[in-house]
């Protein structure tokens, strides 16, 4: 469990820089955008490796891994719907179009959906300290964005709307595809039969 906590504060924190705009900026003038991104995304990538490696391990020790609710029966369906958008919105965040002008920051809103999906399908301790703690920064991350905006930290775009039709269409294909064989494939769990 304890990898698992060390991972998310790592990956958690090193996230919640950029919010604190004056905070990074300093660091960006202190060592230089390419450096900050590079140290930035070697941070993430740690805190990311820890979160995967303690979720599995402690995933493999049930005895360690409460359970401290059970899922209801209609989680299943309530989850499947949840993650409807997280595709999309994924791709609405690189092929920005209205999509992204609307909902201003498409990552962190898909973000938002999968951990609030997840936490009607599991109820043991580690899912829930993992689906809870990126909930949690989602949702701050979001409050702190017209902050940022307004600093100048964060931009952001719209494009044509057929942007839109692709981060949709698109969107929806990865998600029946990630459904299917994906999420069996890489999580070990099945989730259309």
């Amino acid at each position: 469990m304890l990898l698992l906590i060390l991972g998310l504060l790592v990956f958690i924190g090193i996230h919640i820089v950029p919010t604190a705009t004056d905070f990074r900026r300093e660091l960006t003038a202190r060592f230089g955008e390419g450096p900050y991104k590079g140290i930035f995304s070697i941070i993430s990538l740690v805190g990311f490796a820890l979160i995967v490696y303690g979720y599995h391990k402690i995933q493999l020790n049930p005895g360690k891994n409460p359970q401290l609710w059970h899922p209801p029966a209609w989680g299943r369906h309530a989850t499947l719907a949840l993650m409807l958008p997280v595709f999309p919105l994924l791709i609405a965040t690189y092929l920005p179009g209205r999509i992204a002008g609307v909902i201003r920051h498409p990552m962190i809103t898909a973000v938002k959906f999968w951990a609030l999906a997840h936490i009607f399908v599991r109820g043991d301790l580690a899912s829930l300290l993992l689906f809870l703690g990126f909930l949690s920064w989602a949702v701050y991350d979001r409050i702190t964005l017209k902050r940022r905006e307004a600093a100048g930290a964060v931009t952001v775009s719209s494009g044509p709307l057929v942007n839109d039709a692709i981060a949709i269409v698109g969107g929806l294909a990865l998600y029946a595809v990630f459904a299917k064989w994906g999420h069996p494939a890489l999580i070990g769990v099945g989730v259309i039969p």
